[in-house]
């Protein structure tokens, strides 16, 4: 008697969580200033343009947090091999 595998590949793909939300943030690269986090890219864009002007500092690190799953990806199945 002899043991056989099969080895079935399956293709996934990665998504985003449909239960969470999407974080943004944002940090000074000059000093030690940070944004409000907000789900809103805007919100947190207008807090360093406002930051820029009162300190004149122009560079800024934007954080945009996320939660993902690996899904299985929607295929149509294979057709079945005819008997001969």
């Amino acid at each position: 008697m002899s043991i056989r595998a099969v080895m079935r590949y399956v293709v996934h793909r990665i998504t985003e969580h449909p239960d969470t939300d999407v974080t943004f943030e944002a940090e000074c690269l000059h000093c030690k200033w940070k944004a409000t986090p907000a789900d809103d890219s805007a919100t947190v864009d207008v807090e360093c343009m406002s930051h820029t002007g009162r300190s004149g500092h122009s560079g800024f690190r934007r954080i945009r947090t996320s939660f993902a799953m690996v899904v299985r990806a929607e295929q149509r199945p294979l057709p079945r091999p005819r008997d001969p």
